[in-house]
């Protein structure tokens, strides 16, 4: 079987470092590299609906970043305790009209021994905001090292 280390059981400096790892994979906006890190059955809460399998996350993450356009994403630790980790999270993107959002939500992911994410359980709340009003000004793809995080942002 493959594995995605760090492995659980976390502490805080592994957990952030999977945390990090997650938000470089979903900064490229790229389903094929993303569900990598999840197990084949691996089940999912986001808003309204409940994805399961690999197949199915890929094709929930198809629709999303085609309909949020130039999408940028920060995410931090919360918390994590043996082969749990808690996150929380902010994105901007805007839709086809050119209406920008901040949206904001908590995640809460249990991984197997090895490494693979078995459940993420997302809730999400979304702010529409003016394009002005934006506070990630990265180019597409991963956050630079020095850009401030959600804590240094207010955020």
């Amino acid at each position: 079987m493959e594995t995605r280390p760090p492995l659980p059981p976390f502490t805080a400096e592994t957990a952030a470092q999977k945390v990090r790892m997650a938000e470089d994979a979903w900064n490229t906006r790229d389903p094929d590299r993303v569900v990598l890190v999840y197990t084949a059955d691996t089940r999912w809460r986001n808003r309204a609906e409940f994805p399961v399998g690999r197949e199915q996350v890929r094709q929930f993450l198809q629709r999303k970043w085609a309909k949020e356009l130039d999408y940028r994403l920060i995410k931090e630790l919360w918390a994590c305790a043996g082969n749990r980790i808690a996150v929380r999270f902010a994105y901007e993107s805007h839709d086809d009209s050119g209406q920008w959002f901040r949206s904001y939500g908590n995640e809460n992911w249990e991984f197997n021994e090895h490494g693979l994410m078995v459940r993420r359980y997302a809730s999400i709340n979304d702010l529409p905001i003016k394009e002005s009003d934006r506070m990630f000004h990265w180019p597409l793809g991963r956050r630079p090292d020095g850009h401030p995080g959600l804590s240094d942002l207010g955020l």
